[in-house]
């Protein structure tokens, strides 16, 4: 599943090809995603100028003048820039015309994704209002987290997948920085120190900017017809590998279910 880290580099991996650029046309062969996509979407795109990308957790906000796409991976989606001859699979839903050489694709496989058009401030529609801080700028700090996790009697992985909190820690971000961090995914999230919300901001902020830095290194073979360019192989520590041997101490990793999802940690080295 896409994860802040993927949707980042989708962002820088598109950017340079569609900014500035007039849509030329509209393609949707699919309606049907996580919510339908407007009978008028077509009427509302052709003819924009795109005039920037963004991402807000893990959304892509594509700007412009009158208007901007808000566009969620799901589970199983992705963007990439194709010619406009490159013939379409059975899972790619939309095509963004740019000019005779240029098509936004997007490919949903399970079709969990989202294609919204929305206009006025952004920021203040339903979907990003109430999000939490972005793990890497300046908002989210040792404080924050602290203070906001005090009478939180839920698991601390929970408590920081919620995006009420902090955006983009998923599930497998999450498992790898309570690792990093010595914290057991379990611990109710009032009962963390001051010290422990450190640890805890410090690796969420590292694993994800290693991950992000990971992923920019496949960018110059962005513009690909096989819809991988943008993901990066992870080198996890725990997601992934449970009843394998911890990489520090060598005890078996335990995998347990929370909240339907996959939860690994060790119990040796964290508390």
């Amino acid at each position: 599943m896409p994860e802040l880290p993927e949707v980042e580099t989708t962002k820088r991996g598109i950017s340079p090809h569609i900014i500035g650029k007039k849509i030329q046309g509209v393609i949707v062969r699919q309606r049907q995603f996580r919510w339908l996509i407007d009978p008028n979407f077509e009427s509302y795109l052709i003819g924009q100028t795109i005039e920037d990308v963004e991402r807000r957790a893990k959304y892509l906000l594509i700007k412009t003048q009158h208007g901007t796409l808000i566009v969620h991976l799901g589970m199983s989606g992705n963007l990439r820039i194709v010619k406009n001859s490159t013939p379409q699979n059975n899972h790619d839903h939309v095509d963004i015309i740019l000019d005779k050489d240029t098509v936004l694709r997007f490919n949903d496989q399970r079709r969990f994704g989202a294609m919204i058009w929305a206009t006025g401030n952004v920021m203040k529609h339903s979907l990003l209002c109430n999000l939490g801080v972005e793990p890497l700028s300046d908002e989210f700090t040792t404080q924050q987290l602290f203070l906001l996790s005090r009478r939180r009697r839920v698991p601390i992985k929970t408590f920081l997948m919620a995006g009420k909190v902090v955006v983009g820690v998923g599930n497998i971000y999450a498992n790898e920085a309570l690792f990093m961090a010595g914290i057991l995914p379990m611990r109710h999230a009032c009962d963390l120190s001051s010290a422990d919300c450190d640890s805890l901001v410090e690796s969420i902020r590292v694993i994800l900017a290693q991950a992000i830095e990971k992923g920019g290194t496949t960018l110059r073979d962005f513009v690909n017809v096989d819809g991988k360019a943008g993901y990066f192989q992870q080198q996890l520590h725990v997601y992934g590998r449970g009843l394998l041997p911890c990489i520090l101490c060598n005890q078996l990793l335990q995998e347990i279910r929370m909240a339907n999802r996959t939860t690994v940690f060790c119990t040796n080295c964290q508390q």
